[in-house]
């Protein structure tokens, strides 16, 4: 497996980390990862030793204001940003490996991101996976949410802890202990991030009939950061006949690390593989030496 890393421009030259992982031998794909709030490109360890062996290249980034990409901790003046630091992330995904289908993959946060973005351009990636994505329904005290509308005119950048507990994300007590000693996560939200986010999930419902690339929504019947109703409320709104829908029961928020997370692997790989069938294998990436 190789690995390479560095910074890239995002909107308005604000600086995102990024990082690539990719088999020796040519790959099936490339999948590209959105993290979702508070988290960064690293949680996605798991499915990169899952997915790499198995012949498919994997890009993430670091969102702007998390891990190590530029930017107030859980800030972001508009969903704008959002929208367009992952246009340039696919542009340059798509700069490094011309030949290669691109899926995106979008967590929670990033579920929110990924969906805004391909139902605004739906021709740029060949299918889109969501886990655990937020939409509205979310275990995030009112007071906090309330709090995050009022104050949004007048100091957006104000900040607060949403105390979203660790030991949700997933029943491995490993995990937790993990995300507790990671010096790259954080619990902060701001005041305009709420608004823009709850206006985002507003839009994304009222144009999820328009979806229009092969779909699959993964969801823990048990997670309590995300509740999986926002899921099955946005599935069915969706008309588009390639999309597919998983709830895994007792299952947590982190779905990728929780404890039987190989049946998650299992099923997604399943999807990859049916839905690449028609597919050339990725032409092979040169590294430098």
């Amino acid at each position: 497996m190789k690995h390479q890393e560095g910074t890239l421009a995002g909107w308005q030259e604000m600086d995102l980390y990024y990082q690539s992982w990719h088999p020796s031998e040519p790959s099936q794909a490339v999948v590209a990862l959105v993290h979702g709030l508070g988290g960064h490109s690293n949680t996605f360890e798991n499915v990169v030793e899952y997915l790499v062996p198995q012949g498919y290249e994997v890009y993430a980034f670091d969102l702007r204001g998390h891990g190590r990409s530029s930017g107030q901790r859980g800030h972001i003046n508009a969903w704008a940003e959002f929208r367009e630091d992952l246009r340039l992330f696919l542009r340059f995904v798509r700069s490094q490996r011309t030949s290669c289908p691109i899926i995106l993959w979008g967590h929670s946060l990033g579920g929110t991101i990924v969906l805004d973005y391909v139902l605004r351009s739906p021709n740029e990636t060949q299918g889109l996976i969501v886990t655990a994505p937020a939409l509205g329904k979310v275990n995030v005290s009112r007071v906090k949410l309330t709090i995050g509308r009022l104050m949004s005119r007048i100091a957006p950048r104000f900040s607060l802890h949403l105390g979203i507990h660790h030991q949700r994300g997933s029943r491995n007590l490993e995990v937790v202990e993990g995300y507790l000693h990671d010096p790259l996560r954080h619990d902060y939200g701001s005041a305009r991030l709420a608004t823009e986010y709850l206006a985002t999930v507003r839009w994304i419902y009222h144009h999820a009939a328009e979806l229009t690339i092969p779909l699959l929504i993964m969801h823990g019947s048990s997670d309590r950061v995300t509740l999986p109703e926002g899921s099955r409320e946005f599935f069915q709104k969706v008309i588009f006949s390639d999309k597919e829908h998983r709830e895994y029961p007792g299952n947590y928020h982190d779905l990728y690390v929780d404890s039987d997370y190989e049946l998650v692997f299992s099923d997604l790989e399943d999807w990859l593989k049916r839905h690449l069938i028609d597919t050339d294998t990725c032409q092979p990436l040169i590294f430098e030496t």
